[in-house]
């Protein structure tokens, strides 16, 4: 009998990615914990080793095939015996849920659907039958037939490919009629086809939002499609989206929307934190080289240990409060970026964490980072002080409470104790909360407390 290999979930969150290359041809014989495929997910590159032994039969999906699902046959191993030109590929696993039991569910999905006006009750459709009681007019009542019959309209359009729509004929007339898109309704039927009941509680004008711009099922704003009216269609190269980018873009979005969330900033010195690295990197062994952001990353871990409260992440079940502080760093990397964590931050020196990270960075824009190495943070920082940028404020990243961004340290007129004026380094950051598990007053004191372990490096010995 035929052993499938499947194409593997490489992270909690996957739901499909690119075979990106076969390491074996059909004719290979493979033993198990053999590398046989690489497989690319949106943050990573990641090799599949060969679960079961055997030889390969059939390969069914391609290398370099995009929008591969998780769990599906991407190739067939004969065990040994097995005539490899007899087997066959699985057939397509019948779809999770049952097939409806309303009529309509069964109408096929190659039906004809006339795009032509109703001029008369004569062309009408007659009433679809009640699932209760076998009598017509149960959307909405008997007026739905008159409804149908007698409004002017033309049926919701018929894609063709990937971006058609599956729907019945008469769930793309009532969608017609009361001015829903159907691109913002999640089907119920067989092979998640729309059926009346799906249009059922769908509201009139629900698909696009007060500005007119379409909106997705979840409530986001869909990105508007360039139109030819505003750029001439030569006026541009259009780069399609990998699946990085895609990610960000989702996630992003959905944060920045979805978390109700508050900047707090302040002007930190850096004086005294910069001749603390200089005398630390004359002090260490060849090869260990200590940044500001190594620093940095220690403060902030410093600072969640004395402020717990803050260490927290936001769940519908309560708040999350974290026992250690896992410190994800913002690395940009061709076509997007991604967050390396660096786990249990406040108990690791400073070689340590400029030794881990200079190690995750390097592998990250290889696309070489294992999920379990960008995901399980507890707190993010995002720095451009190398950019020049004085300041800004980044969004969060979910699940976590917080995030910290980090302007250029430079040289200020500031007041000193005294009341005289002199220069300092100071750099701003900006601290974006989570106000639904961080408070005003919360992340005021998280920042006290990374503003001491700053200005006075040597309280992170204590």
């Amino acid at each position: 009998m035929a052993i499938n290999i499947t194409m593997p979930a490489l992270s909690p969150t996957m739901e499909e990615g690119t075979l990106a290359k076969w390491l074996v041809k059909p004719g290979d014989t493979v033993s198990s914990g053999d590398v046989i495929a690489e497989i690319e997910t949106d943050k990573a590159t990641m090799e599949v080793e060969a679960v079961d032994e055997g030889t390969v039969a059939k390969i069914l999906v391609e290398a370099g095939t995009e929008g591969v699902k998780v769990n599906s046959v991407i190739a067939l191993l004969a065990e040994e015996g097995e005539d490899a030109d007899n087997l066959e590929a699985p057939a397509s696993a019948p779809p999770a849920e049952s097939k409806s039991a309303e009529p309509e569910a069964e109408e096929a999905d190659t039906a004809p659907e006339k795009a032509t006006d109703v001029k008369d009750t004569k062309g009408a459709p007659p009433p679809e039958p009640d699932a209760k009681n076998g009598t017509g007019g149960s959307f909405g009542g008997s007026h739905v037939a008159t409804e149908l019959a007698s409004t002017p309209m033309k049926l919701a359009p018929v894609c063709s490919g990937r971006d058609r729509i599956k729907a019945s004929p008469l769930a793309r007339r009532i969608a017609a009629i009361r001015g829903i898109e159907l691109s913002t309704i999640k089907g119920s039927g067989p092979h998640g086809r729309i059926v009346r009941k799906d249009v059922e509680g769908a509201k009139p004008g629900q698909a696009k939002a007060a500005t007119g711009a379409p909106v997705a099922p979840d409530g986001l704003i869909l990105p508007q499609v360039l139109d030819d009216r505003v750029y001439a269609p030569d006026s541009y190269e259009l780069k399609p989206l990998d699946g990085m980018r895609k990610t960000v873009a989702k996630r992003l979005t959905t944060s920045f929307m979805q978390v109700p969330h508050f900047p707090l900033t302040v002007e930190i010195k850096l004086d005294k934190l910069l001749a603390a690295r200089s005398g630390i990197n004359e002090a260490a062994p060849e090869g260990v080289k200590i940044s500001v952001n190594d620093m940095l990353i220690k403060a902030s871990a410093m600072a969640l240990m004395a402020e717990p409260e803050c260490n927290a992440s936001y769940t519908d079940n309560g708040i999350a409060y974290h026992k250690s502080a896992h410190v994800s760093v913002a690395v940009a990397i061709e076509g997007g970026l991604i967050t390396p964590v660096i786990f249990d931050a406040q108990s690791k020196g400073l070689a340590t964490i400029s030794e881990e990270m200079k190690d995750l960075a390097t592998r990250a824009r290889d696309r070489k980072l294992k999920p379990q190495e960008y995901t399980g943070g507890t707190f993010s920082i995002s720095n451009l002080g190398m950019f020049g940028i004085k300041s800004f404020a980044s969004i969060i990243n979910q699940p976590e409470g917080m995030i910290l961004s980090v302007g250029a340290g430079e040289k200020r007129a500031v007041v000193n104790a005294k009341g005289d004026i002199v220069a300092a380094t100071v750099m701003t950051v900006t601290l974006t909360c989570d106000h639904r598990v961080i408070g005003g007053a919360e992340g005021a004191r998280w920042l006290q407390a990374f503003k001491r372990y700053v200005e006075s490096p040597e309280s992170m010995l204590l």
